[in-house]
């Protein structure tokens, strides 16, 4: 290293910027290990093949509004399409919901009380009657960036706090890249999340497996009786970073 390379180091301007961060721990994703993943993957897939299938025989993809033009329908294909009714899409169709809005904004309206679970005589909780509740969120975290997908464990717990740990919404991460599988079995040309139902047909095994393999999630700062608050403090972050070289004019 030249002398001009080490006065450029020394002379390296730094300041201090602070950020301003939650007090509450963050929420961490459930630990799944790489095999159960893999074996969780492999029932969602093949719980979801009805779907696809039905997409994929009965439900013309979309070409755009140029391609329909261009491509006019004659009368007679019009009538023979009449006469062949697309059949019923499997029930199960009803009870998954795809992508991050659907899923969100069901997940917000459980966190803020809305369809909320019901207790009967007994006190016990009673599941039958709150059939939107989500049993299962899946999330291809290999394919998108932390940013897109970290608010979805908040989400979860804020959404299922109050009920049982065995009845709350299971939170599962895919890490390896499995978009592109998942959009395979559904016939849907992108997918990076998938929420099941409580009440879904044909998910029983699904839910054994995942029941027994994936812990709830874990925010225990959500569920803490109003007796037991305590003050928490702001909490700021202090950065150290560089500071760029001003550029000299030119005269």
């Amino acid at each position: 290293m030249g002398p001009s390379s080490q006065t450029n180091v020394t002379n390296v301007r730094k300041r201090t910027i602070y950020q301003l961060d939650t007090p509450f721990s963050t929420v961490s994703w459930p630990d799944i290990s790489l095999e159960d993943q893999e074996s969780i993957l492999e029932l969602l897939c093949s719980l979801l093949s009805s779907l696809g299938q039905h997409r994929r025989d009965h439900v013309k993809p979309s070409k755009g509004k140029r391609a329909a033009k261009r491509g006019k329908v004659t009368a007679d294909q019009k009538d023979l399409a009449k006469d062949q009714p697309i059949p019923k899409a499997p029930e199960l169709g009803l009870k998954v919901d795809i992508g991050f809005n659907v899923i969100a904004r069901n997940l917000e309206g459980k966190s803020r009380g809305e369809s909320g679970h019901t207790e009967n005589a007994d006190g016990d909780v009673d599941m039958q009657t709150n059939e939107t509740v989500y049993s299962m969120v899946f999330v291809a975290r290999g394919d998108q960036s932390s940013a897109f997908n970290c608010q979805f464990p908040r989400m979860v717990a804020a959404a299922t706090k109050e009920l049982p740990p065995d009845c709350q919404t299971r939170l599962i991460g895919f890490s390896k890249s499995c978009s592109e599988r998942l959009s395979k079995s559904l016939h849907i040309p992108r997918v990076s999340s998938i929420a099941i139902k409580r009440d879904a047909p044909g998910c029983k095994a699904l839910w054994d497996f995942v029941r027994e393999k994936v812990p709830p999630v874990d925010a225990a700062w959500l569920g803490k009786p109003q007796d037991q608050t305590s003050y928490l403090p702001t909490r700021i972050n202090s950065i150290e970073t560089t500071v760029g070289q001003k550029k000299t004019r030119k005269t």
